[in-house]
């Protein structure tokens, strides 16, 4: 695991302990490597009107965006268990927005080893603003 790696699954488990989560008992984090240098995080905020709630990925989307970074260079998910904790189709997609197709999506467990993918892997034949002239 490199320095970046260990950087970003330490910034991941930090915001993971600020989920808010009342209603699934399921944490979640996520850091993201952004193109200005810096790393944004976020957790998943649930809301009691389902499914107003916020997931981990677009929360750290959102802090990155408000950082003044623009594009995804590496991502780490990290949640409870040994199973790796992959984006749900929506986050992919939403990560597709602001990350190349081979930018690797790093999912973690909290004890288990994690899952390493591409975008293109986890989102293949996927709908990006290429298509909309962007």
């Amino acid at each position: 695991m490199t320095t970046v790696d260990k950087t970003l699954f330490a910034a991941a488990e930090a915001v993971r302990a600020r989920a808010y989560a009342p209603y699934s008992n399921f944490q979640v984090g996520a850091a993201i490597l952004a193109d200005d240098g810096k790393i944004y995080s976020g957790c998943n905020v649930e809301n009691a009107a389902y499914p107003v709630g916020n997931c981990a990925e677009p929360s750290a989307i959102a802090a990155m965006i408000a950082g003044g970074g623009t594009r995804i260079k590496r991502i780490y998910v990290t949640g409870p268990g040994t199973m790796p904790v992959t984006p749900c189709g929506g986050c992919r997609q939403r990560i597709r927005e602001f990350a190349d197709l081979d930018v690797e999506v790093v999912s973690h467990g909290v004890d288990g080893e994690p899952l390493i993918q591409t975008l293109g892997q986890l989102l293949p034949h996927s709908f990006g603003p290429e298509f909309l002239g962007k």
